[in-house]
């Protein structure tokens, strides 16, 4: 299917008009002014969102999707895998995005979050299962033509649980993350927890699947690596007590500018490198809780912590550090993604009655690998009328014509959100589906922006009239 949004230009103004009385999506508005002022409109983003016909996903003027897979329970007829013809798994999320080794097009490496029950599980295929019990998430890895039109669909890595967000690697492979720490037992014949690493255009490189254990055993949620030291950062989303951003640094001096794959992370020894924690500081006095910052360009100085057991197998890593070992923590950290010398990383929401110190509805920060400094450059406080201004930032992505591409997962309708990261947002696209959005990547070249609508799940691909913001 493709939807196209084109309008007439007096069908244009008036929905303009409306879209400007009502405050819709299509407005934009600068978090600092709508405390200060109220809700002021700033000339930003693409133009108002326009109804989509097939009530899928709305989109900006000269804006258009095709429907790349399906999976069960949704209003769309289904889509089939085509290695072994079963429905499409549901709840799609994280996506990594990788140019075609056989010609023009693009490979996707999706996770499914799926637990020990599904709609429609990941079918464990032999050589590609970790957990041949109870275990239904997994990754699944589409290709399509240069245009996202859909190609095939098939298993990539299965027997896993809620694979969440996860991150791309430089030498071209998908990490994906369980958010989940679930132990043997029951309908578990393995541990969980982990991150795999998935090779998206040699599916038998993935056979007998390996968790990556020295990067720790815990709730993942997304993952960056450094491509100058092969470093690597991840984020935490749990609570009792809130989540950490963890760092595994490799033995031995890294190798300055490594672009190219030289091994891949499934060969490390499970003690290998070091994990550690984050610890911030503001001007030396300890910041135990992120929530805390509302100003934009707040820093903060980073030092780490080690984890003494990585594998947490009598305590989760994040209360390892309880009592006694000052920690910095945060709410629901979320999305990760490399640019700028640096990475991005959210934390969804702070509220003091889950044991916040402050209350937010999405804080985004960059991380400074060189300054070793945390900034936050994304502000949305609580949110008034969560249908026309964002809340709960998930699943990120750098935007190659500027800024972040932002997947909401919170209250009332969701939405894809273009931050400039300069104080302004602006919706691009509204979900009808009454889902999260997740798995926001571009093409290489800028020119296709992939998506998912979670559950019900569809992955869309996304053209039209591309523009620095």
């Amino acid at each position: 299917m493709i939807h196209q949004t084109h309008l007439s230009r007096r069908s244009a103004l008036g929905l303009a008009a409306a879209a400007g009385v009502a405050g819709s999506a299509g407005s934009l508005l600068s978090p600092s002014t709508a405390q200060a002022c109220g809700r002021q409109p700033h000339s930003f983003g693409y133009g108002p969102l326009i109804a989509d016909p097939d009530g899928l996903l709305d989109l900006p003027r000269g804006f258009s999707y095709r429907v790349v897979a399906v999976a069960n329970g949704t209003p769309l007829k289904s889509t089939t895998l085509t290695d072994g013809g079963e429905k499409s798994p549901s709840r799609y999320d994280g996506t990594g995005c990788f140019k075609s080794q056989g010609g023009p097009g693009y490979v996707l490496v999706t996770n499914h979050e799926n637990g020990t029950s599904a709609v429609q599980p990941v079918p464990h295929r032999s050589g590609l299962t970790y957990d041949a019990g109870s275990a239904f998430g997994g990754t699944t890895t589409l290709t399509t033509d240069k245009y996202g039109r859909r190609l095939t669909e098939v298993v990539s890595l299965a027997g896993t649980l809620s694979n969440c967000a996860g991150g791309v690697t430089p030498w071209g492979t998908w990490l994906t993350c369980e958010e989940n720490e679930s132990k043997a037992g029951g309908g578990l014949q393995k541990d969980h927890g982990y991150v795999f690493e998935v090779d998206p255009h040699d599916l038998s490189a993935n056979r007998d699947p390996k968790p990556i254990k020295a990067f720790g055993r815990f709730p993942h949620e997304a993952v960056v690596v450094d491509p100058h030291s092969g470093h690597v950062y991840l984020t935490e989303d749990a609570n009792g007590p809130h989540g950490l951003l963890y760092h595994w640094a490799p033995e031995g001096r890294a190798t300055k500018g490594r672009t190219s794959r030289h091994t891949d992370f499934r060969a490390l020894d499970d003690t290998a490198g070091t994990l550690t924690a984050m610890y911030c500081t503001d001007d030396g006095t300890f910041v135990p809780d992120l929530s805390v910052a509302n100003k934009l360009g707040t820093t903060y100085s980073v030092t780490w912590k080690e984890v003494p057991d990585r594998d947490a197998q009598t305590t989760s890593t994040r209360k390892q550090f309880d009592p006694g070992k000052p920690i910095t923590r945060s709410r629901k950290l979320e999305g990760m993604w490399w640019g700028d010398g640096g990475f991005y990383f959210d934390a969804s929401f702070a509220r003091t009655g889950d044991g916040s110190e402050a209350e937010h509805d999405g804080q985004m920060w960059f991380f400074d690998v060189n300054a070793s400094t945390i900034t936050l450059v994304v502000y949305w406080p609580v949110r008034e009328d969560v249908d026309t201004q964002p809340d709960s930032p998930d699943n990120i992505t750098v935007n190659p014509h500027g800024g972040l591409m932002i997947c909401e997962d919170g209250e009332g309708v969701n939405h894809l959100v273009l931050d400039d990261l300069d104080g302004n947002y602006a919706f691009f696209a509204r979900n009808n589906l009454d889902s999260e959005m997740a798995g926001a990547t571009f093409s290489d070249n800028g020119q296709v922006l992939f998506a998912n609508s979670q559950d019900p799940g569809v992955v869309f691909a996304i053209t039209g009239p591309w523009r620095r913001s």
